[in-house]
């Protein structure tokens, strides 16, 4: 069984929906890494500070951890490195784009809270150069070009590229 497992993709692949199931499957410790570091009024801890974060997150859960998000620009290897299974959530663009559309669309309207007092805006979502939509095209381009090659050969690597592969991974998971 998972002890260890690192759930990655780009906006809205489903980090935070399979990764909680999979914590409660198997009994692990949850981290969610946009909890640990989007502080109050977006804030946003240095790359440094956010490693000793995460690190210590980890070191809490010493019978094992689900831990979604990615954030390799600031956490480089740490959490993959300790990981017994990499779950590449890779689904087809136009599908994380229906999904980031209506979740925007919904979290502005309703006024989520998402973490530390946090919310999306119209501006934040649509005319900001720190646009999520951006953010998401250029994650997804960037994650297929570069985790292939990454991960190749690594038999910790579960690459699932549809709703239909999540599901059979999942059953799969359950029996070991």
């Amino acid at each position: 069984m998972a002890k260890r497992i690192s759930v990655n993709g780009s906006v809205c692949a489903g980090k935070s929906t399979l990764a909680p199931e999979l914590a409660q499957r198997f009994g692990l410790t949850y981290i969610e890494l946009d909890a640990l570091h989007h502080g109050p009024n977006w804030s946003e801890p240095t790359a440094e500070e956010f490693r000793h974060i995460v690190q210590e997150a980890m070191e809490r859960a010493p019978d094992g951890w689900v831990i979604d998000g990615n954030y390799d620009l600031k956490l480089g290897d740490l959490v993959v490195d300790e990981a017994d299974t990499i779950v590449w959530l890779d689904l087809p663009l136009s599908v994380k784009w229906g999904r980031l559309w209506r979740r925007t669309i919904d979290r502005i309207r309703n006024e989520i809270e998402l973490w530390n007092g946090n919310r999306d805006t119209w501006r934040g979502a649509f005319a900001s150069r720190d646009s999520i939509f951006v953010w998401l095209f250029r994650s997804h381009i960037r994650h297929r070009r570069q985790w292939p090659n990454r991960f190749d050969g690594d038999a910790r690597l579960v690459r699932l590229r549809s709703e239909d592969d999540i599901r059979r991974w999942l059953e799969t998971a359950a029996e070991e």
